[in-house]
């Protein structure tokens, strides 16, 4: 047989992925009423494998029974296992008849499990010269895997090979059984050596080489109590290596011969598939849509997915078709939940994630920093309904005690082998906050994956729109008002911590919490696709979390002496501008009080334009005072100024000093999904809002400084938003200014006010820079006229000319109002959805705000997602580069880095390549460094 001739069977693992799928989706039914959740997941990885495998061969193997040889050496063997949900049963056989409906072979046979003979099918391939791929990522058939046979994740459509065996068992594939009889598997009911896990039975192994060597050597160990298990549980031991072990031997019931890849009979296909109600996997073979009866049957039996309170006609996420919008039949109660309080109880709830492949996580923590948290318990659901919640560190009363728990150690040992499993996909609401808890807890937060995050997939979707916590989600997609934390914990002086909480009131909190959790999962994530935003929260939303959690691990160094000093000074300062604030209003007062102010300006000065709130005082807020300062006020100025040196004290250098640790870094929180343009924001300290232009803002950045070896590295993106703006709006004078590298408030200038480049006056430059970037907010002829100290019938001539020079800004500005208008929402250059929801208010001003908002939102959203793109980008760069910077901080178009002094130049080098590369536009996108000792030296 020659190379080309040698045969690649495709080995599906139907029993395993019946239950896989089964657990996975939500429950569905066909137009007759019969369950069909586990079928549709079959027939999607079906018609995705005919359309994409690589084999000449394929064949799907069923398990025939539950009766196997292995029960007959061991009757207790899957003993253990409940009868199939009641829900499943109706399934078996039609998934085989899905199998003769795509003639595929399927093959089963009586006294053997499908392991063995995909096992024995991998064998005889391999013997033939030929190759092997399993469609499975059940574990047992990991010890497979080598030269000629691999395994691919049905539904991540991921490889498992070598490396990941060994990640998983740390062991390669040929001593897997070895390890797997010594830990045992809860599972299936091998009972292995109590008390030694994974982690243990790896290092047994690579240390003996054998199990047979392992339990030689036991009676020479050490004493201790592994010692004595492995001495009185050797014959289990061996039981189990038997149980484990797969067979290679079992007569074929089709020889590999017969199993070549076979034509679809179409029309035998479309009749079943139309029967079952899959109209969608018609539509993508090709093969039409349902009709007549089946399609209105079919459109009746699936329950698509809803939105609440859009702001206009398709202004809610589009739900997705019939079949997968089923997605929102959420039918199972909501609990009750488990406590698990031991081991092993721990380990069947983790044993069943596992084999379902997907599982939501939550955790309850004793504050709201996951830097400095500590875990009180965890909670896991592997099914809509099915959920349980781990208690760890409650305290109990005389009249409550919390009973057994765990403690976080041990519960962390059992569950590392789920959250490192690349073969299950762990869902999380927030996933940073829990995946920084989990690191403080012991388990680096880099070996968690793969994730999925809630919160985020309904953000990349529907920003702007509503927002994205947990409760408010569950109300709008579930229609569930879950337990709220206030209910459970108290609230005001009468809250308690939440390990104080009685943990059967905890368990019914925290276990929902993963329920709901899992459940927004299955809604959600089918209508990322349908709604164009998949790429989006795949390729920048989802990376990025990690990213972010690193940078808030690192922190950023502060000087603590320098800010003392900043927090002195501007204390003096103010004192100063206090006594001139005295003399200005004739008497002193609280200057921090707006009602002793309003007091003062409206009562007793007597000043026009004053506005009382619901409660009757004078309001003072800063538009109002700026009002007053611009008809040449002079008390209303000077408390402006006043303001904003008193919110930088308080703001920056008070807080930083509270909030800096003990080894003098500050560590923001960066919030992933609160704007509706994408932007990022932080807070505990907010480090987005530090002053660029003042004298007071670049001493504040002197202060974060780089350690001793250092230096701080900045990047930053050039005018990126008018960048954008010339790109998307397609003016050509803009694009050829950016092309050429021109100054573009000069070239705007020239093309505005007919003067030449050369020579061109600094305050024409101004006034051409004040447009440019007034026209991105929808800047009014008024607020032009007041930034430039000139009448607005001035400022509207400016824009009027403005917009007669570049008439495509003018049409941009117009499409993007009316796409408001008519969608709700409007995009980002990248597919982002940024909802707008006051476009349709009666108030002229709310509605003249909102579509600023709608003009404004493609080009910062734009900027967001291009920013966000460099920052999944960079780690990996850095790492390949070989240099050790870590990325600490994003300032919007701005990002800073910290790097030893000898590799700063090359990582500024690096930053700027990743970054200019994010996107490709019809503009260059240009990144401006610096290097320095300190923030403002690098900015």
């Amino acid at each position: 047989m020659t190379q080309s001739d040698a045969p690649h069977l495709v080995l599906v693992d139907g029993s395993g992925f019946i239950f896989r799928a089964f657990h996975a989706l939500p429950p569905m039914t066909s137009p007759h009423g019969v369950p069909v959740n586990a079928v549709y997941g079959f027939t999607n990885m079906l018609a995705r494998l005919l359309r994409e495998h690589v084999g000449t061969h394929l064949a799907v193997v069923f398990d025939a029974g539950r009766h196997t040889f292995r029960s007959d050496i061991y009757p207790q063997y899957k003993a253990h296992r409940p009868e199939p949900p009641e829900d499943l049963r109706p399934q078996f056989g039609l998934i085989r008849d899905a199998t003769q409906a795509f003639n595929v072979p399927g093959i089963e046979l009586q006294g053997w499990e499908a392991d063995d003979l995909i096992a024995s099918y991998a064998t005889a391939v391999r013997k033939m010269g030929g190759t092997c791929t399993i469609i499975s990522s059940d574990k047992d058939l990991m010890q497979l895997i080598g030269p000629g046979v691999c395994m691919l994740d049905p539904i991540k459509q991921t490889p498992i090979g070598l490396p990941e065996v060994e990640k998983k068992f740390g062991v390669l594939p040929e001593k897997v059984v070895d390890v797997q009889a010594l830990m045992g598997d809860s599972t299936d009911n091998v009972p292995g050596v109590p008390g030694i896990g994974p982690k243990t039975a790896s290092a047994l192994i690579n240390e003996f080489g054998t199990l047979e060597a392992v339990l030689a050597a036991a009676p020479e160990m050490k004493k201790s109590k592994r010692r004595d298990m492995l001495i009185e549980h050797a014959d289990a031991a061996r039981l189990s290596r038997q149980l484990v072990e797969l067979a290679c031997d079992v007569p074929l019931p089709m020889p590999v011969e017969e199993l070549g890849v076979r034509e679809l009979d179409k029309p035998v296909l479309a009749d079943w598939l139309e029967d079952m109600g899959f109209g969608s996997v018609l539509k993508r073979l090709g093969m039409g849509h349902p009709s007549g009866a089946h399609a209105h049957r079919a459109a009746h039996a699936m329950v698509q997915a809803s939105v609440k309170g859009a702001a206009a006609p398709d202004a809610a996420p589009a739900a997705a078709g019939p079949s997968e919008a089923a997605t929102a039949a959420m039918a199972a109660a909501y609990g009750p939940y488990e406590t698990v309080r031991t081991a092993e109880a721990l380990q069947k709830w983790v044993s069943a994630a596992q084999e379902a492949g997907l599982c939501a996580v939550d955790t309850e923590t004793d504050g709201l920093d996951p830097l400095h948290a500590n875990m009180v318990g965890l909670s896991l659901a592997t099914a809509p309904g099915k959920a349980c919640y781990v208690p760890l560190r409650h305290e109990g009363t005389l009249e409550e005690p919390a009973g057994e728990q765990l403690t976080a150690d041990a519960a962390l040992d059992i569950m590392r082998p789920l959250l490192t499993d690349e073969s299950v996909l762990k869902v999380f609401q927030n996933a940073k906050f829990d995946l920084l808890v989990f690191d403080r807890a012991g388990l680096d937060f880099s070996t968690i994956g793969p994730v999925d995050d809630t919160m985020l997939i309904s953000y990349a979707q529907s920003a702007g729109l509503h927002g994205q916590g947990m409760d408010e989600l569950s109300t709008l997609h579930l229609g569930h008002s879950p337990i709220s934390y206030d209910s459970v914990t108290g609230t005001g002086r009468n809250r308690i911590p939440f390990a104080q909480v009685p943990v059967g009131r905890a368990t019914q909190y925290a276990a929902e919490d993963a329920d709901v959790t899992l459940r927004l999962w299955h809604v959600l994530h089918p209508t990322l696709r349908t709604n164009q935003a998949l790429a989006l929260y795949e390729q920048i939303e989802r990376p990025l979390s990690p990213v972010l959690a690193a940078m808030e691990k690192a922190g950023i160094a502060v000087d603590r002496a320098e800010l003392g000093r900043l927090s002195e000074d501007f204390a003096a300062r103010m004192a100063v501008m206090e006594k001139d604030i005295y003399e200005t209003a004739g008497r002193e007062f609280n200057v921090g009080s707006p009602r002793q102010l309003g007091e003062i300006l409206f009562d007793e000065m007597g000043l026009k334009g004053g506005k009382r709130g619901k409660a009757g005082a004078w309001s003072t807020d800063s538009s109002v005072l700026q009002d007053l300062a611009d008809q040449g006020h002079a008390l209303p100025e000077k408390v402006l100024a006043w303001r904003q040196l008193a919110k930088l004290k308080s703001t920056y250098t008070d807080a930083l000093l509270r909030q800096t640790t003990t080894e003098d870094r500050v560590h923001t929180s960066f919030q992933m999904a609160i704007t509706t343009t994408g932007r990022l924001s932080s807070n505990e300290p907010n480090l987005q809002n530090i002053p660029i232009r003042t004298e007071e803002g670049g001493r504040i950045r002197q202060a974060f400084i780089a350690p001793k070896g250092k230096k701080l590295v900045s990047a930053d993106y050039s005018q990126i938003e008018l960048r954008l703006l010339a790109d998307v709006a397609n003016i050509p004078a803009l694009r050829e200014a950016f092309a050429l590298g021109q100054d573009i408030h000069a070239r705007t200038a020239s093309e505005v006010f007919g003067v030449p480049l050369e020579g061109m006056d600094a305050l024409t430059r101004r006034r051409a820079k004040a447009i440019n970037f007034g026209i991105i907010y929808g800047i009014s002829a008024f607020g032009l006229g007041r930034q430039l100290g000139i009448p607005a019938g001035e400022a509207r001539s400016y824009i009027d000319a403005y917009f007669a020079r570049y008439p495509g800004i003018r049409d941009y500005m117009e499409r993007m109002r009316e796409e408001a208008r008519l969608h709700g929402y409007v995009l980002t250059p990248f597919g982002r959805r940024c909802y707008v929801p006051g476009i349709q208010e009666k108030s002229a001003a709310r509605r003249q705000y909102a579509e600023r908002q709608a003009i404004n939102a493609p080009l910062q959203g734009g900027a967001a997602d291009i920013i966000k793109r460099a920052m999944v980008r960079l780690p990996r760069a850095l790492k390949d580069a070989g240099l050790s910077a870590r990325m600490l901080l994003q300032v919007h178009d701005e990002l800073l880095f910290e790097a030893d002094e000898a590799e700063a130049e090359a990582v500024a080098a690096l930053a700027r390549e990743v970054m200019e590369a994010a996107a490709t536009l019809s503009v260059p996108l240009v990144v401006e460094t610096g290097i320095g000792r300190n923030w403002a030296e690098a900015h």
